[in-house]
């Protein structure tokens, strides 16, 4: 497929991601007969100036050119949290750092962001307000627990979530996760008949881990939750941003972020 992409700087990470995934063709070896079949457009901030801060997407298909122009959508308070921190574990593929947990790597929402910080909270924060008929799932890639997995996790979830469609969970399902950033854990998971094994989805459980590695695992994500949301207490953001945070500084249970913004 002949592919050309059209992105501003602050989403090049974006396209040269999706460039490696598809090929990339250094521009000094195009010649003039190159004629792409498809055209993706990126205007990122576009839905906060044109669409109401909605994610829109138009496709125009013609006998010789698809084009698409993309303008960019865990309770609700926590899936706030996690846009605004959006951790990177070590050895991440998105990351360049050596040095443990880090921030802002390729696919967090800080690299997008122009003007106040405090602004696009704000946006982010009513954006997940609005729809709180969407849900959130947090997604480990590289290892779960013990187990080196690389990012077969995330794809099996796309699988069971795309094959899910709208239908809920039932409370049998899930339960408050033992680390309250991770929002509820499954209890259990069946894809294409094979049950998934209780370990996967609660890591404590797992006997090369237990309770005791999982909460210095716990203390180590929230340190770094802290130490992120710390600065971000503006004046300008709104009060229920700042009991969301309040929140997670204290420590707060699944059920005080559920009462902040419950779900629908």
């Amino acid at each position: 497929m002949l592919l050309m992409v059209v992105a501003p700087a602050n989403a090049g990470f974006f396209a040269f991601g999706l460039a490696l995934l598809q090929g990339i063709t250094p521009r000094e070896q195009l010649t003039s007969a190159f004629t792409p079949r498809t055209i993706i457009r990126a205007a990122p901030p576009f839905r906060h100036t044109h669409f109401e801060g909605k994610q829109v997407v138009v496709h125009s298909r013609s006998a010789d050119l698809h084009e698409m122009y993309a303008y960019n959508i865990l309770p609700p308070a926590l899936a706030w949290l996690w846009r605004l921190v959006a951790p990177r574990g070590y050895a991440n593929p998105s990351i360049l750092d050596a040095g443990g947990m880090s921030s802002e790597g390729v696919g967090s929402y800080w690299p997008f962001a122009t003007g106040r910080r405090v602004d696009q909270m704000n946006l982010l924060l009513d954006q997940i307000e609005r729809t709180r008929k969407v849900r959130y799932i947090l997604s480990p890639n590289q290892h779960v627990g013990a187990w080196e997995t690389g990012f077969m996790p995330q794809w099996i979830a796309r699988e069971y979530l795309a094959r899910r469609g709208n239908a809920k969970f039932k409370p049998d399902q899930i339960q408050p996760a033992r680390c309250p950033l991770l929002g509820y854990a499954l209890y259990t998971l069946q894809v294409e008949g094979r049950l998934i094994p209780r370990w996967f989805l609660q890591v404590n459980t797992q006997p090369e881990v237990g309770d005791e590695a999982y909460d210095q695992g716990a203390e180590i994500l929230f340190s770094f939750f802290r130490r992120e949301l710390e600065g971000l207490c503006h004046d300008d953001l709104r009060p229920l941003g700042k009991q969301i945070i309040e929140c997670c500084l204290s420590r707060g249970t699944v059920e005080d972020y559920e009462l902040l913004m419950p779900a629908e």
